[in-house]
């Protein structure tokens, strides 16, 4: 290396003498993002981003004057130099030093006076710039004094804490008089960005100038304490993993001398030992086999470790080869369900087919997939507990509602920190056998995201063909779910992909009728409600006609929760009285429900007991049962339009249209003008009107309303009726038959007109309930019209009308 210095030192260099205006002329030096203040010596590159920089400075050294050093925001753009450049800088003196012989040039400046640049001059070869000194001024000696404090005592302070300078130069600037220089110098040495260095170059307000620095000195001992903070937890964390290992290893060196084992060497050992006693299949035996020897070469604090002594464990916990062994005592299934559970007939039945194939087959039998479908509230989850205590199998049940992430069924590879299994295997390490009743809840409220669809993951669960080797993402060796007895359960198939719903075998779950209701309630739910409520032993009777009562004018619903909520209801209003020994009933008959559960929340629906024309009663379906739905009809003058109200679907308005269209085609038949089509308008009505209606099922009844209402002929009131109709007057069957057939009782109708192919339905009719009713089967609007129209009037009202009003026009 090679120094050259010239001839002169730095502070051989004068500072420039301002000409008469206040100004003088020197080389400008502008760096990209750089800021020299004043009383401070700072290396800076020769070439300084642009060559006339270089020539300026040589210009200012060969001619042994100062220069203008300035900084330049960004990078120099084509256009107006002056509006690119700072216009506070710094009069400098400049020397040279040369390395090498790449020719690289290191110059050294030293700041001398803040001023401002107010005009180029010259910019080829090198810049010139005119300028003038910026005076400093002091406001308030007061705060200079202040502040000056200050920033020398955390100047002292920071430099106590970091090495900025050596103790020498730190005493020679807390030692300076002039109050500028200190300034500036402890700026110098504070780890300041070009903003924070321009914004102090361009104070010129002396205690200003102080305030700053001693502000950024103050911000850099709390970033200061922070690394600090960290540095020390940092090593303390370090201590603490190096205490550790110390001390493992003193352990390790004791246990060796006392003839012990290591505690890591005996937890290997117990889960080899664990591994052979497990009986494995052969790839898990192999994987788990493998994992031990991965953990057994390595550190035992290693956070890899857990990792793989989780999945071991995992592996040794599921149940591989343990079952339960099935009771296949159909007479004892049979009184275990009918004890749990009333009614659900073709339920049991199909449980008690599965037990006596399992029986006679044995393992030659393929394990169903069995879904449950119905309303909430109808003993879908608790008749699979009763399976299970049927077949002596142990019931465990995952909760499939609301779940949207594929990985919840098949698991997390181990990839992913803090992976797991997925709930099928979860489950089965519950259940602890090969073997149980496995019941999928809710299998209808999954979704899809962006995560994967659940429903697709539980294909392969639920398909006899594949789920012998089922693969959980976790454990990554196959496991067997065959054995299992799946039931599913679901509120509506809706939802379900059909490939989900193909692999299962579905069993339908109809609503309770009201005598079963009772039933359930009597068994059931009151002797449950009285001992939860305390009541047992007191004697306490509820009248079968209170619960009707509660059934019919409290709960709208296909099964027994809310009913069940309303005889607790009335249970704790006794529990009440007599925890305040005050008298209370003991028969609970309707009248007490009403006063305990205040005015009935269901009215009776107008129920139509006279002959009308137009007024006729359907039968319809809801979730929670049959009921009866009223149509209108009424005719009156027009342009033949047909009027729908009462918030009806597509479908029935459609029924509405093909029952007008057939009431057209036989006009003549009926002796019906076909003037009057085009004269009189048609309004139908549903009351109810905020009930959303649809179906087809109404097509029969809108019929017969429209024939009424054009021959004015009266429809029988003790008649109601359901069945789709077509365009040539067909009836066609309809679902729900047992529902309506029962609401039609409870509304204490005689006569039911239905479908003649709904005749088989009939079966899931309670015999008690058909004794009760006249059914009466079409097969074609013809077999019914005569029957429930009753005979015409001599004359029609709207033909004696129309009469008097031509008698008065020719009058007129």
């Amino acid at each position: 290396m090679t120094e050259n210095t010239g001839d002169f030192a730095l502070d051989s260099i004068p500072s420039a003498t301002p000409e008469g205006d206040g100004t003088f002329i020197l080389p400008l030096i502008a760096e990209r993002n750089d800021v020299v203040l004043p009383h401070t010596i700072n290396p800076l590159s020769a070439d300084f981003d642009m060559g006339h920089n270089l020539k300026a400075a040589q210009y200012a050294r060969e001619n042994k004057q100062t220069a203008i050093f300035a900084n330049l925001p960004k990078s120099l753009q084509p256009g107006d130099f002056f509006s690119q450049i700072e216009h506070v800088g710094t009069e400098v003196a400049i020397d040279y030093m040369t390395y090498g012989n790449n020719e690289a040039q290191l110059a050294l400046v030293q700041g001398r006076r803040r001023i401002q640049i107010i005009a180029i001059e010259q910019e080829t070869p090198f810049i010139l710039a005119r300028a003038k000194v910026l005076d400093e001024t002091i406001e308030d000696v007061d705060k200079l004094n202040e502040y000056s404090e200050k920033a020398s005592e955390n100047f002292n302070l920071l430099t106590e804490r970091v090495d900025y300078t050596s103790d020498e130069a730190k005493a020679y600037i807390l030692e300076l008089e002039d109050a500028s220089e200190q300034c500036d110098k402890i700026a110098s040495l504070l780890p300041l960005d070009v903003n924070q260095r321009q914004a102090l170059l361009d104070e010129t307000r002396l205690d200003e100038r102080f305030r700053l620095v001693s502000e950024w000195i103050v911000q850099e001992l709390a970033a200061q304490d922070v690394r600090e903070d960290l540095n020390n937890q940092v090593e303390d964390e370090i201590s603490r993993v190096q205490r550790e290992i110390f001390l493992r290893e003193q352990m390790r060196v004791i246990q060796q001398e006392l003839g012990e084992e290591d505690i890591f060497d005996q937890e290997l050992n117990e889960l080899e030992e664990r591994i052979l006693e497990a009986n494995l299949p052969e790839e898990p035996y192999k994987q788990a086999t493998k994992e031990l020897q991965r953990l057994a070469v390595m550190s035992p604090i290693a956070p890899e470790a857990s990792v793989i002594r989780t999945y071991i464990e995992w592996i040794l916990d599921l149940p591989w080869h343990a079952t339960t062994k099935d009771n296949l005592n159909l007479r004892h299934a049979e009184k275990v369900l009918d004890r749990e559970h009333y009614g659900l007939e073709k339920v049991k039945e199909r449980v008690l087919e599965h037990i006596a194939v399992r029986k006679l087959a044995g393992n030659d039998q393929r394990t169903p997939i069995i879904c449950f479908v119905g309303p909430p509230g109808v003993g879908k989850t608790s008749l699979g507990k009763s399976i299970a205590e049927a077949l002596g199998r142990e019931f465990v049940r995952v909760s499939l509602g609301g779940i949207r992430d594929e990985a919840e069924i098949r698991g997390h590879r181990r990839t992913y920190i803090g992976s797991l299994p997925g709930r099928i295997l979860n489950t089965m390490r519950r259940a602890g056998t090969t073997n149980p009743v496995l019941m999928l809840d809710e299998i209808d409220k999954m979704s899809e995201d962006y995560q994967g669809d659940p429903a697709a993951a539980l294909l392969e669960v639920l398909d006899p063909e594949q789920n012998h080797e089922f693969v959980d993402h976790y454990l990554e060796v196959p496991y067997d779910l065959s054995n299992v007895l799946f039931i599913a359960t679901a509120n509506d198939l809706y939802p379900l992909p059909e490939a989900l719903e193909d692999r299962m075998e579905i069993i339908e779950f109809r609503g309770y009728t009201e005598e079963e209701k009772l039933e359930i309630a009597k068994r059931f739910l009151i002797p449950k409600q009285l001992k939860a409520h305390g009541l047992s032993r007191r004697g306490i009777q509820f009248l079968d006609s209170a619960i009707a009562y509660t059934i019919q004018h409290y709960t709208l619903e296909a099964g027994v929760r809310g009913l069940e909520r309303e005889i607790a209801n009335v249970c704790r209003k006794i529990t009440r009285l007599a925890a305040t020994r005050k008298k209370y009933p003991k028969r609970i008959t309707s009248n007490i429900v009403e006063r305990y559960l205040g005015p009935p929340y269901i009215l009776d629906t107008h129920i139509n007991r006279d002959d009308n024309i137009g007024l006729v009663t359907g039968l319809v379906w809801t979730s929670a049962g049959g009921d009866i739905q009223v149509i209108e009809a009424a005719l009156l003058p027009g342009k033949g339009a047909l009027m729908l109200t009462g918030s009806l679907g597509d479908v029935l308005q459609e029924s509405a249209q093909i029952a007008l269209t057939f009431m057209r085609s036989r006009a003549y038949d009926m002796d019906v003008p076909h003037d009057d089509f085009e004269t009189y308008d048609v309004h139908i009505h549903l009351p109810e009107g905020s009930v959303p209606k649809d179906g087809p099922s109404a097509g029969i009844t809108l019929t017969l309303a429209i024939m009424s209402v054009f021959t004015e002929r009266k429809i029988r009131s003790d008649l109601a009726m359901t069945g789709e109709v077509t365009l040539r007057g067909h009836i066609l069957p309809v679902g729900g038959v047992k529902e309506k057939v029962l609401a039609a009782r409870r509304r204490g109708i005689p006569n039911v007109i239905l479908p003649a192919d709904n005749e088989k339905d009939l079966r899931d009719v309670p015999k008690k309930a058909l004794k009760d009713i006249n059914i009466i089967f079409a097969r074609h609007m013809d077999d019914i019209i005569d029957l429930v129209l009753l005979p015409p009037p001599d004359e029609r009202l709207r033909d004696i009308l129309s009469e008097e009003d031509d008698l008065d026009e020719d009058e007129a």
